[in-house]
């Protein structure tokens, strides 16, 4: 009998190790399993529901990969490599660190309260609709988590088409302007992003690895143009100033889950590529542009706020918030310091919390009224007190007010600025942060204080049960990351640090 339970036990512990061994490909494979799954259901309830299951299941997943990543690490951890086209020398590579882990929390934690916002807003082609965010997940993740680049190229592209799609079926009045804009501008950004992954590939000894390719050195002229092909890519990602233009368009057009995905996510696959591919593999380039760019960040900072405070369609002004804050995070990059880089990986994660939380709650008065307009609400504090407390929690760490998580990754980047004599950029930036404050607290006073502009504003009923579930969560890591930053600094220290050393910038040992 004792025979028996010992090799019970032995069996668990195996499948045990096979399942931590290969704990990415579970997360990335839950995704397109639930594509394959809905496929064959025709109930819309069940539809939704499935949809919801896979995403909390790839949530919980990602809290066992979170429970045992190993801070103090450098280079990737969880690695899973195998074979894939052997003559062309492309393999499924996949693993996380410090930078992409945050990355991949961001997209699994937003992919559950994309399905329960889509939950009765979306009435048509609901099958679709759920496909299309399983597979912008899938893909994300994989993204994330590429250490072969033509994976990663792949999986970059694929993003694109159900994003594409969500905007020209469920979107707004204008949709297929809007999709037709984006779609031209990703196309002109993976242009750019092959031709940059070709040259890399013959620069880089005919391989795709991207550890191999990091190694490698190249030429200050190779450098220079994989940079700048590199670059463009990842800046109309981003999107950078004047590479912007797509973005309120798309945002203004889109259901809410795309603009929640498309601003909370697929927006810091640009900043991540700059920190995966541009630092570490053309450092000489990246220094020599760098004065450029920290110049292009400081307008796109200021060019946000200033059109951010022109607008009066809601999801439009939280749009042009995202060019200030994307600023943030360029600036921060290219800093090329510890504090620098790590302000703006955080900016990068609390935007997606912040920016996500804000998209969601103009999609939920716009399910109410069918108006962005910010002069069509007005007294919302009467009705709905519940949404408005949340709605200034958003828009006060929008602007990064003492206490929220915005405040600690803006405060970072400005000392890592500071930090490299660039007192004139940050005094510049400060300003940007000014304009934050004068727009979201403008919005603010005109939606939810005084008098209800129409009586459809005076009579709408305060946030769901199901609603509340998409906000509080998000407040509550909003919060905590201001309060207490020190799990997501830790977590990404010793990435930052390889970086830097990668970057020939080595620190000093404390």
């Amino acid at each position: 009998m004792d025979s028996c339970y010992e090799t019970a036990f032995q069996r668990i512990d195996a499948m045990t190790f096979i399942f931590i061994d290969h704990l990415l490909s579970c997360i990335i494979a839950v995704p397109f399993l639930g594509i394959a799954v809905l496929a064959f259901v025709r109930n819309e309830l069940w539809i939704r529901r499935i949809a919801l299951a896979c995403t909390l299941l790839d949530f919980g997943l990602f809290l066992i990969l979170w429970s045992r990543f190993i801070p103090s690490e450098q280079g990737m951890q969880f690695v899973e490599r195998m074979q894939w086209m052997p003559t062309f020398n492309i393999q499924y590579a996949v693993g996380v660190d410090g930078i992409s882990i945050l990355l991949v929390l961001l997209t699994t934690l937003l992919s559950p309260l994309c399905i329960l916002c889509s939950w009765s807003s979306v009435t048509t082609h609901v099958r679709a609709f759920m496909i299309l965010i399983l597979l912008v997940e899938g893909a994300m993740l994989v993204v994330f988590m590429a250490q072969d680049l033509f994976l990663f190229f792949m999986m970059w592209e694929v993003t694109m088409i159900p994003m594409y799609f969500m905007i020209i079926l469920w979107g707004g009045p204008g949709r297929i302007a809007a999709g037709l804009k984006f779609i031209l501008y990703s196309l002109t950004g993976s242009l750019l992003l092959l031709v940059g992954i070709l040259a890399l590939h013959v620069e880089g000894g005919h391989t795709f690895d991207i550890i191999k390719l990091t190694e490698h050195t190249y030429s200050s002229t190779a450098q220079s143009w994989m940079f700048l092909a590199f670059f463009l890519a990842f800046a109309i990602k981003l999107p950078m100033f004047p590479f912007h233009t797509w973005l309120p368009d798309a945002h203004g057009e889109a259901p809410t889950a795309g603009s929640v995905l498309l601003a909370g996510v697929l927006l810091k696959m640009g900043g991540y590529g700059f920190l995966r591919i541009c630092l570490p593999m053309f450092p000489d380039a990246s220094a020599n542009f760098a004065p450029v760019i920290l110049w292009l960040s400081i307008v796109a900072i200021l060019y946000g706020g200033y059109m951010a405070l022109a607008q009066d369609d809601l999801k439009k002004l939280v749009a042009y918030s995202s060019v200030s804050h994307m600023g943030f995070v360029t600036l921060g990059i290219f800093s090329f310091n510890h504090m620098g880089i790590q302000g703006a990986i955080l900016q990068m994660f609390n935007h997606g919390i912040v920016t996500g939380a804000m998209f969601l709650a103009v999609g939920q008065l716009y399910d109410r009224t069918h108006s962005r307009l910010i002069g069509d609400y007005g007294g919302l504090h009467k009705q709905m007190p519940r949404f408005v407390a949340l709605l200034c929690l958003f828009s006060v760490a929008s602007f990064g007010l003492p206490g929220t998580g915005s405040f600690i990754g803006e405060f970072l980047v400005l000392l890592g600025t500071a930090e490299e004599n660039n007192f004139v950029m940050v005094f510049l930036a400060m300003g940007g942060i000014v304009l934050a404050a004068s727009y979201m607290l403008w919005m603010l006073q005109r939606v939810a204080l005084g008098q209800a502009a129409t009586r459809a504003a005076s009579l709408l009923p305060d946030l769901t049960t199901r609603e509340a579930a998409t906000l509080v969560p998000l407040a509550l890591v909003v919060i905590s990351v201001g309060v207490y930053p020190g799990p997501l600094l830790g977590v990404m220290d010793e990435s930052v640090r390889h970086l830097i050393q990668l970057m020939g910038k080595g620190l000093p040992v404390e």
